[in-house]
């Protein structure tokens, strides 16, 4: 842990990690930072607010996306995965050149999401294109990007919002297949959410959970790559795609950093105490290779055991879609080893985002040596 010159306090190791992510001392709320806010925005998904608001808010989504009061969920799935990845490198079949992250990572849990949420087909590709200038926004650069750049962001997020919550309206009194539906009509021991909540978490899922998977996905294929030995295991073993991808999480992340925590009160970590009120960055990444924790951290191993890594977080803001996020890249990467013919990288590095945080190519541009299968 280093303190910094601004007064916040960076950690990195695994075990202090795991240790801030579990306290309850700890805040989501930018609300609770003693300095300047980073928003002056009201938090708005349960993923930036504290307990008991966020229990409550959490255990109404998982009521409908998990267990145990929908266990099935991601099992029942299936089908869908299979066939819209299959669909995805069908598309793939006669190109030469790939971009993994336009032509297979960015539409695949784009898909995935809309048809967990119950989003009308036609209103797709309206979500594509507004999912995409919202994620081509958190890159914006006043130095060097055209004002339109940020200005397309923003009004795809509104656009987003309002049209969820034309969706959610639509859905009062008419329970049916999909998410919002199910939450619009839930009266459960902990009450309903209201409109508002129910659209901050379907936001949650199409672009947080949507940018994670990507990169998951995109950060997977670059590693397999990387590591032919392990893409050709893949292709001929199809269940070494459990363990291998809980070492993508741990190896390669897509979040990389959590930008900002704030202490509710003094807090002991290590030895050293955080005062009230203090910033906290939380280093995932380097706690998923810490060398106190990993034997070889360096090393891709997907049979590495006891892989208790950090790539979904900890305590209670744990990812809550990561077992779907889980399935999608299994079933991706899977198909992707099968099927690609000769896979190779055109450029190694690619180019990537600028975000700290969300670690993963813009990009990742393939040969292949052939067609696929």
């Amino acid at each position: 842990m280093a303190r910094q010159q601004d007064g916040s306090y960076v950690i990195s190791t695994h075990r202090e990690i795991t240790d801030v992510l579990n306290d309850p001392h700890l805040s989501s709320d930018v609300r609770n930072l003693s300095g300047p806010l980073p928003s002056d925005e009201p938090p708005s998904s349960f993923i930036h607010m504290d307990s008991p608001e966020h229990d409550r808010l959490r255990r109404l989504a998982m009521r409908q996306f998990g267990p145990p009061h929908t266990p099935g969920l991601v099992n029942g799935l299936e089908g869908f995965l299979t066939a819209t990845v299959g669909r995805l490198v069908d598309g793939l079949a006669d190109q030469e050149r790939i971009d993994v992250v336009d032509d297979f990572a960015f539409p695949l849990p784009l898909a995935v999401t809309c048809h967990v949420l119950g989003v009308p087909r036609e209103d797709e590709p309206r979500f594509h294109r507004w999912v995409h200038d919202i994620m081509d926004s958190v890159d914006y650069d006043p130095a060097t990007d055209p004002k339109e750049k940020r200005d397309r962001g923003v009004r795809a997020r509104e656009d987003l919002r309002r049209r969820l919550g034309e969706l959610v309206a639509q859905r009062h009194g008419r329970p049916g297949h999909g998410l919002l539906s199910r939450l619009a009509n839930d009266d459960g021991p902990d009450g309903r959410m209201t409109d508002a909540d129910i659209v901050a978490t379907a936001k949650l899922l199409l672009v947080a959970g949507h940018e994670t998977t990507v990169n998951l996905i995109t950060n997977g294929m670059l590693t397999l790559l990387r590591h032919p030995d392990v893409l050709r295991r893949l292709r001929d073993d199809p269940d070494l795609v459990v363990p291998l991808v809980e070492e993508l999480l741990r190896y390669e992340p897509p979040v990389h950093i959590i930008p900002w925590r704030a202490a509710y009160s003094d807090i002991t970590v290590g030895d050293t105490v955080i005062p009230k009120g203090s910033q906290i960055t939380l280093m995932l990444a380097s706690g998923s290779r810490d060398p106190d924790r990993f034997h070889d951290p360096d090393r891709f191993d997907p049979d590495r055991t006891d892989n208790q890594h950090l790539g979904f977080g900890s305590g209670i803001h744990l990812c809550f879609g990561g077992p779907l996020a889980r399935r999608e890249t299994q079933i991706a990467l899977t198909e992707l080893a099968r099927r690609l013919d000769g896979p190779a990288l055109v450029a190694d590095p690619p180019p990537y985002r600028r975000s700290p945080v969300l670690r993963g190519p813009v990009r990742l541009d393939i040969r292949q040596g052939g067609k696929c299968a």
